[in-house]
């Protein structure tokens, strides 16, 4: 049987979601807890694999299993067997047609900047920091040049293993709540750094350093030598992940139900 799981993780200790030989990963982690509970090896695929640093409040997975469990008993046994940075927040039988990454219709990232002349002490693992004010209008205005279909070379970072650059964004929101800038992200798919990239040329946009018409151009040019600087992992967060409605699967940590005893 295939299963889907919901998955939240603070990335600051670990090498990214890949499961890689010289450091521990969300992937490993998972992947040796389910095998506990299902009592045999499991391999789950990921909805989008994320960078060293990087979080995750609503990442997707599936996996296959000939153990029966119920949806509790996965759910309890899965974050018994994690350590205390991840976390199993719903699993779901599926039929054998679903796929956590090529079945994805969209997925959703933000970036958050604690945007104050002192670093941060409390959360310092959750935000990018920017000493001097940026100006959330012109980020803004600046981002909607993103919306739709595009070649986003410009901002790809190397190493992007990707067939090509294309990729439909649908959504792109830039907004303040005291000090903290948020930048709000919804595409197709992503590529390697795309995000952070995106990021860092719209600082210097909202630090007034470079204009909107800067923007434009160096999107359109699709080098990724004219843009500005990756943007830190740590104020990433892969928020969400949309599919098919046929498979009823959550799509906010936040809506999720108390789960209730076994009568």
């Amino acid at each position: 049987m295939r299963y889907a799981l919901g998955i939240e993780y603070d990335g600051t200790d670990f090498c990214g979601w890949q499961r890689q030989s010289h450091a521990p990963s969300v992937q490993q982690s998972v992947e040796q807890a389910l095998g506990v509970v299902a009592n045999h090896p499991i391999t789950v695929i990921c909805a989008g694999r994320t960078d060293t640093g990087v979080h995750a409040r609503g990442q997707v997975v599936h996996f296959d299993s000939s153990s029966k469990r119920s949806e509790r008993q996965w759910i309890l046994g899965i974050n018994s067997n994690l350590p205390d940075a991840v976390r199993v927040l719903w699993v779901r039988a599926v039929d054998d047609s679903f796929h956590a990454r090529f079945g994805a219709h969209s997925r959703s990232y933000q970036y958050s900047i604690l945007n104050r002349w002192v670093r941060p002490a409390i959360g310092v693992s959750y935000y990018g920091w920017c000493r001097n004010v940026l100006d959330v209008e012109q980020m803004y205005a600046a981002a909607q040049v993103l919306l739709g279909r595009h070649d986003f070379s410009t901002f790809r970072s190397a190493g992007c293993s990707a067939q090509h650059a294309i990729r439909e964004v649908t959504t792109i929101n830039v907004t303040r709540q005291e000090d903290i800038v948020k930048i709000d992200i919804a595409a197709n798919a992503f590529l390697y750094h795309m995000v952070r990239n995106i990021v860092g040329s719209l600082i210097a946009v909202g630090l007034g350093k470079k204009s909107n018409k800067w923007f434009a151009e160096i999107f359109a040019a699709q080098n990724r030598k004219l843009a500005g600087v990756t943007a830190e992992s740590r104020g990433l967060c892969f928020m969400n992940v949309r599919y098919d409605p046929k498979y009823s699967l959550p799509e906010q940590a936040e809506t999720f139900p108390f789960a209730q005893d076994d009568a």
